[in-house]
């Protein structure tokens, strides 16, 4: 009926076999339009071929592994250093895009923590410049909480400048002295030498006290301190907050504090030992530290 159309023409037939499809069986039609049956299956499998499959595979794969909780540069980087698999960082949005995922939204909380200001404040020797070129020279420091129910917990912890390796960390029911005294100490325990380090804080009533400023020069370390009510002075420590709060805490219902408090510890392994972060060449922290000192 409709003579012999070149290669050309026969996608143009598949094309009507396919729009009648629903109105008559498909051999009828393959017979009708001039094409085979086979032919026309094999237009239908070429045309539902999605060449981005396996890449879509893979990514929805890392997504599910974190529970959601990456957008796309986390997600390529986790991508490399999970299953080595390089990705370009635009090519992952698109296709979380098409996949209908989103990242957990990091929720903003303020805290209202009342300073309780000491005697002792110390310039800001760090001046917004968050990097170090060995371990040691640059530590900052700062004290969070999270509430579960009527209850507190406080986490102070202690992050090491030149690979963002959590060096220390002390939990407590407490916001007292002794939780950020606790916290340095297993820090100078794990590190001998840090003379010449520089440790930074905000003002908090911890960092003002007597006890901080007679402890850190005994160990050969220099205090330094943002500028009061300035936390982008210590923004390198907030950052770490709140990645913590977003991808280890936000996204479950934690019911007591020992479930936080776990949840708490489970994170910090998992920053130091297993998120790459692109400042660090997409290593890990650890991994960053042994590259260097190999």
């Amino acid at each position: 009926m409709f003579g012999n159309w070149d290669e050309g023409g026969k996608k143009e037939r598949f094309k009507l076999v396919e729009q009648a499809a629903q109105r008559g069986q498909v051999a009828e039609l393959c017979q009708l339009f001039g094409v085979s049956r086979s032919g026309y299956y094999a237009y239908l499998k070429r045309k539902n071929y999605d060449r981005d499959a396996e890449a879509k595979r893979q990514v929805s794969t890392v997504y599910q592994r974190y529970e959601g909780r990456y957008g796309y540069r986390q997600l390529q980087l986790s991508l490399w250093q999970d299953d080595g698999v390089w990705m370009n960082h635009k090519k992952v949005l698109r296709l979380m895009q098409e996949l209908g995922l989103q990242a957990s939204i990091r929720r903003k909380r303020r805290l209202n923590m009342k300073y309780q200001v000491g005697e002792r404040v110390a310039e800001n020797l760090l001046k917004r410049d968050f990097t170090a070129d060995q371990p040691n020279q640059k530590w900052v420091t700062d004290v969070t909480q999270y509430r579960v129910g009527e209850r507190w917990l406080y986490l102070s912890a202690v992050k090491d400048l030149f690979n963002n390796e959590i060096v220390a960390y002390q939990l407590s029911e407490r916001n007292d002295n002794e939780l950020v005294l606790q916290t340095f100490a297993k820090a100078f325990a794990k590190q001998k030498d840090v003379t010449g380090l520089v440790v930074h804080s905000d003002q908090g009533f911890q960092y003002t006290s007597h006890a901080y400023h007679d402890m850190l020069p005994k160990v050969g370390a220099q205090i330094s301190m943002s500028r009061r009510g300035n936390c982008l002075d210590n923004a390198s420590m907030e950052s770490f907050f709140s990645h913590l709060k977003t991808e280890g805490l936000y996204p479950y219902h934690i019911r007591s504090l020992a479930e936080a408090q776990s949840r708490i510890e489970k994170y910090i392994r998992f920053y130091n030992r297993r998120r790459p972060q692109r400042k660090l060449n997409k290593l890990t922290p650890i991994e960053y530290r042994r590259q260097f000192t190999a």
